[in-house]
């Protein structure tokens, strides 16, 4: 507990954490003491409790969305890779061909002048 006697509310997470994990081990009437001791309400401590575990519920939900999105952008990332593959083949098959076609262009340029 912050030994500034500030407004409960205000304190850091990490006091607020503390008070949850020292309060975890009380039954009621510990609980009633304990919270008189530290001028606290009995429904902050449920709050804040509720808060920690909502917390960690929601890291989870991001991690989980995280793998989510990683799974997604790879997926994209193998069909752009394709695509870019095909159309690099393209583009040599393309340029074989002109260069087919200026040999040949040659070929009958040469044969045209005799």
């Amino acid at each position: 507990m912050p030994a500034d006697g500030k407004n409960p509310e205000k304190w850091s997470s990490e006091d607020k954490f503390a008070i949850v994990l020292e309060a975890t081990a009380l039954n009621g009437a510990e609980l009633a003491e304990y919270c008189r001791e530290k001028g606290l309400y009995v429904e902050q401590i449920e709050a804040w409790r509720k808060a920690c575990l909502q917390a960690n519920a929601d890291s989870a939900a991001q991690a989980r969305a995280q793998r989510e999105q990683t799974k997604k952008d790879r997926k994209q990332i193998r069909k752009l890779e394709k695509e870019l593959h095909r159309k690099e083949k393209a583009l040599a098959e393309a340029a074989a061909l002109l260069v087919l076609q200026k040999k040949a262009q040659a070929i009958r340029g040469d044969t045209e002048d005799e």
